[in-house]
């Protein structure tokens, strides 16, 4: 795919001269006349590189406070500066306040190539070295605000340190495996590998040879198992109410003792391995039912860390929505949105079935669809058809009409109801959260709820607390 170039530049002739020969190369090359056009195309798009004329006479910006514009809200896209009216100091001002090189006017087209493709290739070496650094690591921070996501995080610091195993529950999606990738990347162990095994995949015949590998001393053929991998790091069961039982059987005896047999093997491998686990189940009830060993929850279960629902915490939604715009961003070549108020309300009303795993997918598909009709804002229409259809009706509230035949005590109370109602609607009926939001005691909100009649009856999700 050829790269994207932006030419800015407020002489006609030179910005042509200039886009024609990027495009002679094989370039996809975009022009601007000035920073107001140039500031609306980057709102829609994300070009590999950008060529800035440093005058840019009849623009609101100049090429220096255009540039400053650029490297604050475009810091990955590379600047070359140009002009043919600059000294040495102001030259050397561009490259300080960002710019990746600069070229004065009149120009070799073969210096300006080259000087583009050096720009180019250094910034897609510094996203790919960014890129590996994060596979690397295998660390995705957990995003949230949430008392909920700050205790998880307190617990966390505490147990990483710590061999202690530790199980992670909740629902699909919730963010189990960020937090299991946490719990390694801050402990003793995270120079050792962290190995992920999928329950759900363990194919009860090939069990044993998987987990524990296998010898032929007669061939000297050896296989090694996942628990040989993991050695001296983290085994993450993802999913441990899927893993067979005849499997959990051999999981226990492997974690009390820390030793076991390659299949076809005599001599006993010893192993110091840290375990965490994580299921959507509740292992008590599939205890009760035969489907999980007692003593594998037990020896799991030593530090227990449930996850809460996104549709528990609506005040993470904000932040993971920026953190989840920012990567779709990068990713699909395509500038960040912002999301109006009303939008962000519909959102944070949502039940999110598929939880923050379901958020992202639906981040991405926000930005192209955006995209496709070049919004600058995202608004609650341009929500996907399952948000809006779901979005609570004293969200969509659209009165005027009757209002205007009401009185302005009777239009207020029109109003209060159904801005309380979306507002508590909006925390998951959390009266607490909803008092502290729109700024009135709890005992008081309590008491304008009941006489506007938005209460139990009505509301059976709202909780006093």
């Amino acid at each position: 795919m050829p790269s994207n170039i932006l030419v800015i530049d407020d002489e006609e002739d030179i910005r042509h001269l200039i886009a024609e020969i990027f495009r002679d190369e094989g370039y996809v090359c975009q022009e601007a006349q000035n920073s107001e056009f140039a500031i609306k195309y980057l709102g829609n798009h994300i070009p590999e590189l950008i060529i800035l004329d440093i005058w840019l006479q009849g623009s609101e910006f100049d090429g220096i406070e255009l540039l400053k514009l650029l490297k604050n809200d475009y810091p990955n896209i590379p600047v070359i500066m140009i002009s043919g009216h600059a000294d040495i100091e102001t030259a050397v001002n561009t490259i300080k306040l960002g710019a990746y090189d600069f070229i004065e006017k009149p120009f070799e087209a073969d210096r300006l190539i080259i000087m583009a493709e050096r720009a180019i290739d250094s910034a897609r070496l510094r996203r790919e070295n960014e890129d590996l650094r994060r596979k690397i690591d295998g660390v995705v921070p957990l995003i949230g605000v949430s008392s909920s996501i700050t205790h998880i995080k307190n617990i966390i610091e505490r147990v990483a340190p710590t061999d202690s195993r530790v199980l992670i529950t909740g629902e699909a999606g919730a963010g189990k495996e960020v937090i299991a990738r946490l719990i390694h990347a801050t402990s003793k162990r995270k120079d050792s590998p962290l190995i992920v095994l999928n329950c759900a995949t363990m194919i009860p015949e090939r069990m044993e040879l998987e987990l524990f590998g296998s010898e032929d001393g007669i061939n000297q053929k050896l296989i090694t198992g996942i628990f040989e991998k993991a050695n001296g790091g983290t085994l993450f069961l993802d999913e441990v109410a899927d893993m067979p039982l005849e499997t959990q059987g051999k999981i226990v005896r492997v974690l009390q003792e820390q030793r076991f047999q390659r299949v076809g093997g005599i001599d006993p491998i010893e192993v110091n391995i840290r375990v965490v686990a994580s299921s959507n189940r509740d292992l008590k009830k599939e205890i009760a039912n035969g489907k999980f060993r007692e003593d594998l929850f037990y020896r799991l279960c030593v530090v227990p860390l449930p996850v809460p629902a996104l549709r528990t915490r609506p005040e993470d939604i904000p932040v993971l929505f920026e953190h989840f715009m920012g990567i779709a961003s990068r990713t699909n070549g395509i500038a960040k949105k912002k999301i109006s108020k009303e939008a962000l309300v519909c959102l944070q009303s949502y039940d999110w079935p598929g939880n923050v795993r379901q958020l992202r997918n639906i981040v991405d598909w926000i930005l192209i669809m955006a995209n496709e009709k070049t919004e600058e804002m995202i608004s609650a229409e341009s929500l996907p058809p399952e948000i809006g259809s779901e979005t609570p009706a004293s969200i969509r509230w659209d009165e005027g009409g009757e209002v205007m035949a009401l009185s302005i005590r009777e239009a207020r109370e029109v109003f209060e109801r159904q801005y309380l109602k979306a507002q508590v609607s909006r925390f998951g009926g959390n009266v607490s959260k909803t008092a502290e939001f729109i700024g009135m005691e709890r005992s008081a909100l309590y008491r304008k709820l009941k006489s506007l009649g938005i209460f139990e009856k009505e509301n059976p999700k709202i909780k006093i607390f």
